[in-house]
């Protein structure tokens, strides 16, 4: 599971609301699939340089994350690096893509859980949400020294940049 951090929380938090109010959305896209979504947020890489990029080689997220090589580069995996940099892991990436992290999943009802479309606007937005969440909390027990009202002041500022 990710690393819980205000920065990743609030980039979570942007990328469904951005999805929410319609930005560019589509599953077969690089630039616009799940983790294109994301990546736009972690990265200054645009939705056309993301695709581009990630054309330089085969495959969609899945198989470009097990073909992740660090020192490759190629220049998604540089976007990749970036994104780990962030706190998350290749297998947060892999599960985003197909909406599959069971502690995610094990955070929502079960018919809900169990008709989650990889390909679907709605059920991304709903899965970062979730995610979103989860990490919030986690960040939050990790802090038993700072007063609550300053947690959420400090993650409600990086929601909005």
């Amino acid at each position: 599971m990710a690393q819980a951090n205000p920065e990743l929380i609030a980039a979570l938090e942007r990328t469904a609301s951005k999805l929410q109010q319609g930005a560019n959305y589509q599953w077969g896209h690089m630039g616009a699939c799940n983790c294109g979504n994301l990546a736009q947020e972690l990265t200054p890489f645009s939705k056309a340089e993301i695709h581009s990029y990630a054309m330089q080689r085969h495959g969609d997220w899945n198989e470009q994350l097990i073909d992740y090589c660090p020192t490759s580069g190629y220049p998604i995996d540089l976007i990749v690096t970036k994104m780990l940099e962030k706190g998350l892991s290749v297998a947060d990436l892999a599960h985003l893509e197909r909406l599959s992290d069971p502690e995610i999943l094990m955070r929502m009802e079960k018919d809900r859980r169990e008709m989650l479309n990889k390909n679907s606007r709605e059920d991304v937005i709903f899965y970062l949400q979730v995610w979103a969440n989860l990490l919030r909390e986690k960040w939050i027990d990790s802090q038993p020294t700072l007063d609550a009202s300053k947690i959420e002041k400090k993650l409600n500022s990086l929601a909005l940049v």
